[in-house]
């Protein structure tokens, strides 16, 4: 039997060999799409790698006539409508493993150039200034990082600020408190690390509980100058009380990769804030990332359609519906 794998994104040529390696499977992998073409390619494919670019909604699942798997080379699943696609019985799995380093090191790198300044300090040299004064940074040894979300990227982030020779605490319900503490890390309630951390760091999913978490409320209840790190998802952050929070001094600055629009519209109060870092969701942006996520997707593809096999299945329920009942 004869698979048809739709590629309808730019992906790294890594992920075409490997699909082009395994037995009866036709690969059409034309380069960037755009929906129109996606439209009149899905009825005949049996599965799609995506990244970011393409959109699964309803529309296009109900033209999938033969799908049955969708692989994200990536985290995150935004632009797949995941309930359409368990309706429909297509599996949806992504890649999280590939983008953690890439992820964990630009957010440690944002707390680092939140912390001595460095974007601004560049900027003034390139204005021809030599300005030494304006831009007095703090040491981020000693200091507390709280670490909101402990998952893959949240552990390796710990591991580089114990290097650093700071104190890191975290929250996340959903870990033991032995996996942190094998690691030298504490685990804590919310607010005991919203009144303890220098900086925090956010690492979390988004649920109806972690929408807009980061708000007036909270950021009251934070350390006066603490520091706040998000490379996760912009809408975890109120971002008007946050820039108000700013203002006023009780939030000490942010470094931050995502928003809740992007790109940020020109009214976003916190773009052109100063004591903000910006990036432009940079943080799985890496040569060594894209490779990663690119071959994981296609071997979780080959997997599937030719071993029955099936890992990071974010939809457990349409994996369930396709097994054969006791």
């Amino acid at each position: 039997m004869t698979y048809h794998v739709l590629v309808p994104d730019n992906v790294h040529p890594s992920a075409l060999e490997v699909l082009n390696a395994a037995p009866g499977i036709e690969v059409t992998a034309p380069g960037q799409m755009k929906r129109e073409e996606t439209l009149a390619a899905i009825p005949s494919a049996d599965a799609l790698i995506i990244r970011s670019a393409t959109k699964v909604d309803a529309e296009m699942l109900a033209a999938a006539a033969n799908l049955k798997l969708i692989a994200r080379a990536g985290v995150g699943v935004d632009n797949v409508d995941v309930e359409a696609a368990t309706r429909h019985g297509v599996i949806v799995m992504n890649t999280p493993e590939g983008n953690t380093i890439a992820t964990a090191e630009h957010a440690f790198g944002l707390m680092l150039a939140l912390a001595r300044h460095i974007p601004n300090a560049q900027i003034s040299m390139r204005d021809g200034k030599w300005d030494r004064k304006s831009f007095m940074g703090i040491e981020l040894r000693g200091k507390t990082l709280g670490i909101v979300g402990f998952g893959r990227i949240g552990r390796a982030i710990a591991k580089r600020a114990l290097a650093f020779e700071m104190t890191v605490i975290a929250h996340d319900p959903y870990i033991p408190e032995d996996i942190a503490a094998d690691l030298g890390v504490e685990l804590v309630s919310l607010d005991e690390l919203y009144r303890r951390a220098d900086f925090i760091t956010l690492h979390s999913v988004i649920t109806d509980e972690t929408r807009g978490m980061v708000n007036a409320a909270t950021l009251g209840k934070m350390k006066q100058g603490v520091r706040i790190i998000n490379a996760a998802r912009g809408a975890l952050i109120n971002e008007s009380e946050l820039a108000e929070a700013i203002k006023s001094g009780q939030v000490g600055g942010a470094a931050l990769d995502v928003y809740e629009q992007e790109p940020p519209q020109a009214d976003n109060p916190l773009v052109g804030l100063p004591g903000v870092v910006h990036t432009p969701h940079l943080a799985a942006s890496t040569e060594d990332a894209q490779v990663a996520v690119a071959v994981e997707a296609a071997e979780l593809i080959v997997a599937a359609l030719t071993r029955n096999e099936y890992k990071n299945v974010v939809n457990p329920d349409a994996l369930e519906a396709k097994r054969p009942q006791a």
